[in-house]
């Protein structure tokens, strides 16, 4: 399982530090959620899930490895098509 975190979206409530305190911490300088771990031990796979959920801001996002992998390959087949000059999702050409 990986994390992934939205600085601008967070709020500095904490929840996720209260929730998984070896998963997640605070920035002392503006209280936005900092990441301990790039992976999730298994061990702290529920308190992790449970501080996506009690997030206020949404800012916490959890794939499990096989989506990770799945967002990989379509960020890559997008910029293959975006590299190609192929028209983009929209019906434009790409800039």
């Amino acid at each position: 399982m990986r994390i992934g975190i939205d600085r601008e979206r967070c709020q500095g409530a904490g929840m996720c530090v209260l929730s998984a305190p070896e998963v997640f911490d605070q920035d002392p300088g503006d209280g936005r959620v900092v990441l301990l771990t790039a992976g999730v031990p298994a061990g702290q796979r529920p308190a992790a899930r449970l501080a996506a959920d009690v997030c206020p801001a949404g800012a916490l996002t959890l794939l499990d490895d096989s989506d990770a992998g799945d967002m990989d390959r379509a960020g890559a087949a997008a910029r293959e098509h975006e590299q190609a000059g192929a028209p983009t999702g929209d019906g434009s050409a790409p800039a």
